[in-house]
């Protein structure tokens, strides 16, 4: 593609929606009944959270909101500013409140900020002397003090889906490159790469069309030359949670193929395979247990091949005993029996060892009735005693009985 055939802005800034009219998706907030635009249609906006994915408009909406409401609005971003630029809001906030104008303050990546940080916006929002809007792609409820998440409004913003995201792409290329052909499974590859990301997605295709020299067809080749598929996700975020927890109920479910799939996510994001493991072994003792002692052998195993082998050699060892636990029988009777009985510890404290289960070592013990009708069960005829094994005061727990109970 010869210099100067297109236009120089890149096409994520050109294409950036100036009204809520141009957003792409999110009708639930912002279509013709959604709250934000009556929020903004009735000149009344309370403080909020947008909570979603990069790329999804969360920046772009308090744009439109700073553009279309007469309010004093203040951007600043959580990695790059703090308390110091925070008072310098606060003291203009101040002054707009002795003329009865609204200040607006755009925290952008909020869940950046600490506690500290946080907790200095709290009395200014919670006197309406800020409006306060922060965006994040972080679960607010844990990156958010409770204090100033109950004073806020959270609203959370979609992944672009496939479609949304074709057809965007679709109307963009037809006005900015109406001569050049991409057919609808290069478009669909473009927004898979992009993971809802539009932003991202028009940068895909910029990045497409500049490497076609003379040809007229983007193809599937071309764009995966143009960019390297990264999947990532934040260890320390959500989605890591969110990811080993499929893993789980992939296996708890049953489903190989699943269990494949999400333990191939976590390894391709870079994940310890040695984190992995270790869930893995839990699951075999937590899920499986005595419905197949052999998971719980061969997850050990599994564990100590991926510490001597490493990756990426050891990644197939993870993907073997995913597919094992997954088709495995499935019984959870340790993991709740070990729940019940550390109940009963808590609440009963250390209850005394029945007399008769007390070894009796020295005459005096003996004379206190420690040992005695003990019932040594290898010398009756069907091996079982049925005498009290627990506690006077837990004599009938019977913690097979009572495990559906709770």
């Amino acid at each position: 593609m010869k210099p100067g055939n297109y236009p120089m802005e890149p096409l994520a800034s050109k294409y950036r929606p100036k009204s809520l009219d141009d957003i792409v998706g999110q009708e639930k907030l912002v279509g013709k009944n959604g709250p934000i635009r009556k929020f903004i249609e009735k000149n009344r906006l309370p403080s909020m959270i947008f909570w979603g994915p990069p790329g999804t408009g969360k920046t772009t909406v308090a744009y439109i909101i700073s553009q279309q409401l007469a309010y004093d609005f203040h951007k600043l971003q959580a990695v790059m500013h703090g308390k110091a630029d925070l008072r310098k809001v606060l003291r203009t906030a101040l002054k707009n409140r002795q003329y009865n104008r609204k200040t607006v303050l755009f925290l952008d990546e909020i869940h950046r900020w600490n506690k500290a940080q946080q907790d200095a916006l709290l009395p200014y929002v919670e006197k309406g002397i800020i409006i306060l809007i922060g965006a994040t792609t972080e679960n607010p409820s844990f990156t958010v003090n409770s204090a100033l998440l109950s004073r806020t409004k959270v609203f959370v913003f979609e992944q672009h889906t496939l479609e949304n995201t074709v057809k965007f792409l679709r109307e963009v290329a037809q006005k900015e490159y109406p001569k050049i052909k991409i057919a609808k499974k290069v478009y669909e590859l473009m927004a898979n790469l992009s993971n809802g990301d539009l932003r991202s997605a028009l940068n895909i295709l910029e990045m497409s069309v500049s490497l076609l020299e003379d040809k007229k067809t983007v193809t599937k080749a071309l764009v995966e030359s143009a960019i390297q598929k990264t999947i990532y996700h934040d260890k320390a975020g959500e989605d890591h949670y969110n990811i080993i927890s499929a893993i789980h109920k992939s296996m708890r479910s049953s489903n190989p193929s699943a269990a494949a799939y999400w333990i191939s996510r976590m390894l391709k994001a870079g994940d310890d395979p040695l984190y992995v493991a270790r869930r893995l072994l839990r699951f075999a003792s937590e899920d499986i247990g005595n419905a197949d002692p052999q998971a719980l052998i061969l997850a050990n195993s599994v564990y100590d091949a991926c510490n001597k082998i490493g990756r990426p050699e050891c990644d197939i060892f993870l993907i073997q005993l995913g597919i094992y636990l997954a088709k495995a029988p499935k019984d959870n009777s340790a993991y709740v029996i070990e729940s019940l009985a550390k109940k009963d510890v808590e609440e009963f404290g250390n209850l005394p060892v029945p007399m008769h289960f007390r070894n009796a070592p020295t005459e005096l013990m003996r004379d206190l009735g420690y040992g005695k009708n003990y019932q040594y069960d290898h010398q009756l005829s069907s091996k079982k005693s049925n005498q009290q094994c627990m506690p006077d005061k837990l004599k009938d727990r019977d913690y097979f009985q009572n495990r559906n109970k709770d």
